[in-house]
């Protein structure tokens, strides 16, 4: 498979937003929560695209159609360091190699900026990703976001089986 992976355009607008709206689908699906998909799955992107700690953004290339994005944040107040996101591979082309070659990319992009800590943050139930990040080296544990969820009446399903520190956690 012949992927390019080169810095966005504004003409890869409308396919990077309608891979923004993939990824929010199958986190809808694994939470099991169609509201985290919305009226409007792709929205996200457009906040994405506004952030100020947004500097650098790329897209795999496949056949001159985009079917992966990645982008890295970096802000002063991250000092050293930066944030890989967000890493999006078209459902149907999962798994061939394609969200490693854009995160390599991203990895590489920071080097070039001069990160020192280089941050990326999988939703805890992405198993998937999970995985490829720690295999392409991401394996120090810098914070752990706990919460809470205080809508009593939830149909969310939380799964019990994260243990850090003795502390048994649900995802």
């Amino acid at each position: 498979m012949n992927i390019v992976i080169r810095e966005y355009k504004d003409t890869d607008y409308d396919a990077c937003r309608a891979l923004w709206g993939e990824l929010s689908q199958h986190h809808a699906d694994i939470y099991e929560d169609p509201s985290i998909a919305g009226n409007d799955p792709g929205m996200g992107f457009d906040e994405y695209m506004g952030r100020v700690d947004r500097c650098f953004t790329c897209v795999a290339e496949r056949e001159i159609k985009v079917v992966g994005l990645a982008g890295l944040l970096t802000t002063h107040e991250m000092s050293e360091g930066g944030e890989i996101e967000p890493v999006i591979v078209t459902a149907s082309l999962r798994n061939n190699g394609i969200g490693t070659k854009l995160v390599e990319h991203v990895v590489n992009e920071a080097k070039k900026r001069g990160v020192r800590f280089l941050r990326i943050r999988p939703v805890a139930r992405n198993i998937r990703a999970i995985s490829l990040y720690v295999r392409l080296g991401f394996d120090l544990l810098g914070h752990v976001d706990l919460f809470q969820d205080l809508n009593s009446t939830s149909d969310r399903n939380w799964k019990p089986g994260i243990i850090i520190h003795g502390q048994e956690l649900k995802y």
